[in-house]
């Protein structure tokens, strides 16, 4: 998960510093070389470095594809997530070479930005099948199949947000390269609005799934945590558009972006699990513990 939100936020250091035509070939850097050379300075040591990352997301997902195979009960559900996570990475890596190949337009460097995305769900998915844990105690909602159809529209409005937030980019400035790069054609502040609108509307969203939610429950205090998140990045979105785009903000509101859509998918994982399963007696517990619990109450 540190590894896909890296290359999502690397990818944005590219974009503002104009090295999205660091290397200007793909899979090298040049017809000639692997890697940028000396003369290709700082821009193209930044655009390689974000492939170079790459690299490190396939070392990552080959270790867990490993790790998995190796468990004493391997769990197929962790294993289709690990090799879902390489075929996305692969997916990603091929996007990155087709915008680079294609100058840099604004449509495909969504589509990278939205295929990084779906790298950061599938981790995420990853990760929460990895740590659910073993004990589970009955968990009473008051209306179960109304927080489980929250949880999703709070999903799905946040994938729309990152879809419109695409489009707010493609019409704005930095374009990645120094060059006349392309931009989408609309209005940079009718799209930024329709932006803060849909995100208005999430927030209202997470606050009735809040609501709906069992007080101390691990689905309430995702949430909460989610909606910090979430109104920390509305104020760096917010800062950002009156500022004219300062490179750092903008960077800061892509981490942002990174982690709202990380929590969002968490978010309707947990809450499934508390309605399917029950909740944790506590809300990360340690596989030896669960297994001492276990053996106590025999």
């Amino acid at each position: 998960m540190v590894a896909a939100v890296g290359i999502i936020v690397t990818g944005g250091v590219v974009r503002v510093t104009g090295s999205g035509l660091g290397c200007p070939e793909w899979p090298s850097c040049t017809g000639e070389s692997l890697a940028p050379t000396a003369e290709m300075g700082l821009h193209g040591a930044i655009e390689f470095g974000n492939r170079l990352l790459t690299g490190v997301l396939c070392v990552v997902v080959g270790w867990l594809i490993v790790a998995a195979r190796l468990q004493r009960d391997p769990s197929p559900d962790v294993l289709r997530g690990a090799w879902a996570q390489f075929w996305v990475v692969v997916l990603n890596a091929v996007v990155g070479g087709v915008t680079v190949w294609m100058r840099l337009s604004p449509y495909i460097v969504a589509a990278h930005f939205l295929a990084a995305a779906l790298l950061l769900a599938t981790a995420v998915v990853t990760w929460e099948r990895v740590r659910r844990p073993e004990h589970v105690v009955p968990a009473p909602m008051p209306r179960p199949g109304r927080a489980v159809a929250l949880g999703r529209l709070l999903q799905a409005g946040t994938f729309v947000l990152l879809v419109v937030g695409t489009a707010v980019t493609g019409s704005g400035p930095h374009a990645g390269d120094s060059s006349d790069v392309s931009r989408m054609p609309f209005h940079w502040a009718g799209v930024t609005v329709v932006h803060g609108v849909i995100a208005a509307g999430c927030l209202v969203v997470g606050g009735l799934l809040l609501a709906a939610l069992p007080a101390g429950s691990p689905a309430r205090r995702r949430t909460g945590v989610f909606l910090a998140v979430f109104v920390a990045q509305g104020a760096v979105g917010l800062f950002q558009s009156l500022t004219s785009l300062p490179a750092v903000a903008v960077i800061l509101h892509l981490l942002g972006s990174a982690l709202v859509w990380a929590g969002a998918v968490s978010v309707v994982l947990v809450v499934k699990r508390q309605v399917t399963d029950g909740v944790p007696a506590v809300d990360q517990p340690s596989a030896p513990l669960a297994r001492s619990t276990i053996a106590a109450d025999t």
